[in-house]
């Protein structure tokens, strides 16, 4: 078997560093930090929801097999150590000895061991329980036989109660071979070694492990507990670095230091506190200098007021930009809305490149992003589908591979370009039976901060490099709920923006909405002959890139390749990544774990509370510091 390189380096000489950045810690394990809350998870079991809310509280008292430091890098966490066989289809862990589950009053219960691993995977596997994170079985990597079981006891659910079930090509099932339990890839040759068998080679396996499906679970206990699994408090154990101690659902939540934790130097805060509160958008701001919570968000509409305040404007500073998620607008190629808005004759123009290309050199991202941030909005700027910085191979990041570097150091902005684009398209589409102007219906969700007038800024600037006579951008509010249900997957728009989340570290992961039977743009179904051709281009780059399992630089050139299709076609427009805004905080984040998907982001071990909030110049300075750091940990 060929070891794993795994890293034992802790954090605490980089966290003193970055603190130094900040303001001094007030104390250690003995802190409190105190903050408000508008939402309220649904249900405690972390096995079952993929909704965030619900698994952050699993983030904070549930340990997985591996945790990261502040800079990305994977480091032992139950696992003591790992290694795989030579094609990463094999990962053995050596669990940790000694740690313990204990309940909300932090008394024992029983250890930790590498069958608690079993039992969570036999638990998300069985259809009956209705996992939203079992897809992480089969998603990136493939446990063996997790995906059979969940679809043999999918099928038994359907024939008890009468219904039928298909294949993935719709397909009605007359019969589904009987998959055991025990034959799904997690395996314990003993208490402390876990063994996972996947179908195909997983390098980036490691990164899995960080979702909520991947945490271990007592099966004596689980059954114990039965459907009242995650009911409340008293219906969850504990390994993690807290105890969630008080429950009070709309009221309090107060999660204290787990005194039996593994690791529990490195836990600084000794109580969280969570208050629930409806209004708290509205009255966190003045509840913060009240001295009643310890963190605030300060949205658009009070950040001028803060920032010229001298009281307040030494304790605003910006958060540091979240590339687990990239936005991107896309051109749906399938459309279904109203007749109103002409559906076919947007057809005919979306499926030609030189008015996709029109639309993408006419659109001034910074300008449009100055809207939720107004300082710095080149810092949440994305040239590519894949973040900056999400992953690297050969020391390199994955956007300076040769497909992509030319994209991710320019900018689409060009209304030079934009106006020779436009009059191609306008002669091809006229000998193509289109009419002008082309009604482009870019529906927002009224829920979401801004989103109306980030529409309202592109329509005006849009138009006026294209001209009112060549596109009419119709901004229309769709449903504050149901929104994604009823216009994106529905295909009811035009043009829009859209999102996805990192599952793994990997570019693999940032194909899922371009690939067959998509819910996004829909350019699969696209009947176009030069689009179909784009599209299969596409997929067979993908299949390409997916297929190569042991080279990262390879792969990595691959997958590069095929998102240079989607850019260079404008098949798309990559648009920013996620930013949580402006804040005040006794926390420094950076401080924190890091990686840019599972639950790591939710946690707070490491972190200290501080006497006061960094000011911007401080957050600047940390902020350059840890992307330094960064930068060197990737280089290595």
């Amino acid at each position: 078997m060929r070891k794993k390189v795994v890293a034992c380096t802790l954090v605490a000489a980089m966290a003193m560093s970055l603190a130094a950045c900040g303001s001094s810690s007030s104390g250690g394990a003995s802190t409190t930090y105190r903050t408000l809350d508008s939402s309220e998870c649904n249900t405690l079991n972390y096995l079952g929801s993929d909704n965030a809310v619900d698994t952050e509280v699993a983030a904070y008292v549930v340990d997985g097999l591996v945790e990261y430091d502040q800079y990305g890098n994977i480091q032992p966490c139950l696992a003591e150590s790992w290694e795989s066989n030579d094609d990463d289809t094999v990962w053995t862990f050596h669990i940790r000895k000694d740690v313990k589950w204990v309940d909300k009053d932090g008394k024992d219960y029983a250890d930790v061991t590498a069958k608690d691993w079993i039992a969570s995977a036999q638990y998300v596997n069985d259809a009956a329980n209705e996992s939203g994170t079992q897809y992480m079985y089969s998603t990136g990597a493939v446990v063996h036989n997790a995906q059979a079981y969940y679809d043999y006891t999918a099928y038994m659910i359907a024939s008890e109660n009468g219904t039928k079930t298909t294949d993935e090509d719709g397909n009605e099932l007359e019969s589904v071979d009987e998959v055991d339990v025990n034959s799904i890839g997690v395996t314990a040759p003993d208490d402390y070694t876990l063994v996972y068998t996947l179908d195909q080679p997983c390098s980036f396996f490691l990164s899995i492990l960080t979702y909520a499906s991947y945490l271990p679970v007592n099966a004596q206990f689980l059954e114990q507990c039965g459907d009242q699994f995650g009911l409340d408090n008293d219906n969850l154990l504990y390994c993690g670095a807290y105890i969630l101690s008080t429950y009070s659902p709309q009221e309090e939540h107060v999660l204290t230091k787990n005194e039996s934790y593994w690791d529990k130097d490195n836990v600084k805060i000794g109580t969280l506190q969570s208050t629930y509160n409806a209004e708290a958008d509205s009255v966190g701001a003045s509840m913060y200098k009240a001295g009643d919570i310890d963190a605030v968000s300060i949205t658009s509409d009070l950040l001028d007021s803060w920032l010229n305040d001298d009281s307040t404007k030494n304790l605003v500073h910006g958060t540091r930009p979240n590339n687990s998620y990239s936005y991107f607008y896309s051109f749906n190629f399938d459309p279904e809305f109203d007749a109103e808005y002409e559906p076919d004759n947007w057809k005919i123009a979306v499926n030609n490149e030189n008015f996709r290309l029109a639309l993408t050199s006419a659109m001034d991202r910074v300008k449009a992003l100055t809207v939720n941030e107004p300082y710095n909005p080149e810092g949440v700027l994305n040239n590519t589908v894949t973040p900056t910085a999400f992953c690297s191979a050969g020391g390199k990041d994955y956007t300076q591979y040769d497909a992509l570097k030319s994209y991710s150091d320019g900018d689409s902005f060009d209304e030079t370009k934009a106006t020779e684009y436009r009059d191609a398209a306008r002669k091809e589409l006229e000998a193509a039976g289109c009419t002008f102007p082309v009604k482009v219906l870019m529906p927002y969700n009224p829920s979401t901060t801004n989103w109306d007038k980030e529409c309202q800024v592109l329509e005006q600037q849009m138009e006026g490099v294209l001209g009112s006579d060549f596109i009419d951008i119709i901004v229309e509010a769709g449903p504050e709920t149901g929104f994604l249900s009823s216009v994106r997957r529905s295909g009811c728009y035009a043009f829009m923006k859209c999102n996805w989340g990192a599952d793994y570290a990997d570019p693999e992961t940032w194909t899922e909405p371009f690939t067959a039977d998509n819910n996004y743009g829909f350019w699969d179904l696209s009947e176009d002959e030069n689009t179909s051709a784009l599209y299969k281009e596409y997929q067979a780059k993908v299949d390409e890139a997916s297929a190569i399992y042991d080279d990262d630089e390879a792969r990595y050139t691959a997958f590069s390749e095929a998102e240079a299709i989607l850019i260079e076609n404008a098949i798309i427009v990559p648009y920013s990544i996620s930013s949580n805004g402006y804040e005040v905080s006794k926390l420094n984040s950076l401080e924190g774990e890091y990686a840019p998907y599972g639950m790591t982001l939710m946690k707070y071990k490491f972190m200290s509370v501080h006497d006061t909030s960094m000011s911007m110049d401080d957050w600047n300075t940390a902020l350059d510091t840890w992307k330094s750091e960064r930068e060197k940990a990737i280089a290595k």
